[in-house]
């Protein structure tokens, strides 16, 4: 007797192996706006299908954007670039000390490829050139708002690139170039992004935020049915509709921000403002080649307040500029104790290769320089001391940010921006997620921070 085989089930090849994406370390100095490049790269590289390395270890190549501003912040990029170079061995320079691209090469001859800021065309060229994309165009890997750098529920909006402004201290026009600002459409469409994507707080930057427009003759455009222009006050007004936080960071005290004040008080956007106002002396200003004089700047805050009593102005200013007196310096300590602004940061003036002021004469002692920020921080934190503690006993509406290593949430108010400004010391039950709103009691302060209370434990939609 016989039998017939029995039939057999084909056997299934055995899965192949997902080859192993090219993966980009990436190293991210200098400010928010260098920030905002380093995402749009990321975005850029992530939808060709490269991997982001969190470590010089994992990755295949490591890409530096460079702040080259400061002395003291090219050195840090040389140094990171060094590190990089040490611990990868293949690394793709770009950013602001991108423009000067022998001094990278002086100092680093090993590095692969430079390029210079918001160039990120070049830069996708120079990895393509060391490390081929993946062939991978079907796959989704990026969302729609692209990648980004900051925590999830807070986001910078670059609206322009450049500076129209020739400050004798600053170079930013010849490493960015001159104002180019973005179509009004296309700084919206991101903002919704932004926010469908769960972000809390979008903070507005550039070069010269008040300036926005400018160069495009404030060119007419429509939005949702909208008729509108391509300036300040219309990007602000339509930032306010979105529902979240919306907070305006380098802006000059140009007369046309008067009108943007009241949408402030409106609670349609924060009432906050950072203005750069540098110095009050006018001999000093006109040295610096900065617009305004400290007289009309007071007139202006006091307007501003009278319209918004909360606005919370910070600023920066700089102590020990070639030929500044004691008496320039008096000046600007007056003005401080008039202002009465609620944040502030001072720096020692310091020269910048190719830059104005580097050619005036009677330059400042840097010990007499770093006396005069001591004498300047001292007086603001007296008086940031008092204007926190107007706030005690009040209910503020908070932004959750984390906890930190006692336990304790912490957040920040409407006058409080992320990094430069001061928390919301909270002590409560439990952990609360980042990003949650709440309203907080006000239970007291010091010179920097303050500390609450929740005042309801319901979140605020």
């Amino acid at each position: 007797m016989s039998f017939a085989p029995r039939p057999t089930a084909p056997r299934r090849p055995a899965p192949r192996r997902r080859a192993k994406p090219p993966a980009i370390g990436f190293v991210s100095l200098g400010c928010a706006k260098a920030l905002v490049d380093s995402e749009r790269i990321l975005t850029r590289l992530r939808a060709e299908g490269y991997a982001i390395a969190p470590s010089y270890e994992g990755a295949d190549l490591v890409v530096v954007n460079t702040c080259g501003f400061l002395l003291s912040a090219r050195a840090e990029s040389l140094e990171a670039i060094g590190e990089a170079l040490a611990e990868n061995g293949k690394v793709v320079v770009t950013g602001c000390l991108g423009a000067e691209p022998e001094r990278i090469k002086e100092a680093h001859p090993e590095v692969l490829a430079v390029t210079g800021p918001h160039q990120t065309e070049a830069v996708l060229e120079a990895i393509h050139a060391h490390l081929p994309p993946p062939h991978a165009p079907f796959l989704e890997l990026v969302p729609p708002q692209g990648l980004r750098l900051t925590p999830r529920h807070y986001a910078y909006l670059k609206i322009s690139e450049g500076c129209r402004n020739r400050c004798s201290f600053c170079i930013i026009p010849k490493l960015r170039g001159d104002l180019v600002s973005r179509p009004l459409s296309e700084v919206l469409a991101e903002a919704e992004a932004l926010v469908a994507a769960g972000v809390k707080e979008i903070l507005v930057i550039s070069q010269d935020t008040s300036a926005y427009g400018l160069d495009r003759r404030y060119e007419p455009t429509v939005w949702k049915g909208r008729k509108l222009e391509t300036r300040f006050l219309d990007l602000c007004r339509e930032l306010g509709r979105l529902g979240v936080w919306v907070r305006l960071h380098y802006v000059y005290p140009y007369p046309h921000v008067d009108a943007v004040i009241p949408l402030m008080a409106e609670g349609r956007i924060l009432p906050y403002l950072d203005v750069p106002f540098q110095h009050a002396s006018p001999r000093i200003l006109k040295a610096m080649r900065r617009p305004a004089a400290a007289e009309r700047t007071l007139e202006r805050i006091r307007e501003w307040r009278r319209i918004c009593p909360e606005l919370a102005i910070r600023s920066t200013f700089i102590v020990g500029f070639p030929g500044e007196s004691e008496a320039d310096f008096a000046e600007l300590l007056a003005f401080l104790e008039e202002a009465r602004l609620d944040r502030v940061g001072c720096f020692v003036y310091e020269p910048v290769e190719g830059a104005a002021a580097n050619a005036l004469p009677d330059p400042v002692p840097e010990e007499l320089a770093e006396e005069r920020r001591a004498r300047l921080m001292a007086l603001q934190e007296r008086i940031s001391a008092e204007r926190l503690a107007t706030r005690v006993g009040r209910i503020e509406p908070v932004l959750v940010d984390g906890v930190d290593e006692q336990g304790r949430t912490i957040a920040r108010s409407r006058f409080d921006a992320p990094e430069v400004d001061g928390r919301v010391i909270l002590e409560t039950k439990e952990p609360i997620p980042p990003g949650t709103r709440l309203a907080a009691r006000i239970t007291g302060s010091d010179a920097h921070d303050l500390f609450g209370e929740l005042a309801d434990e319901r979140p605020i939609s």
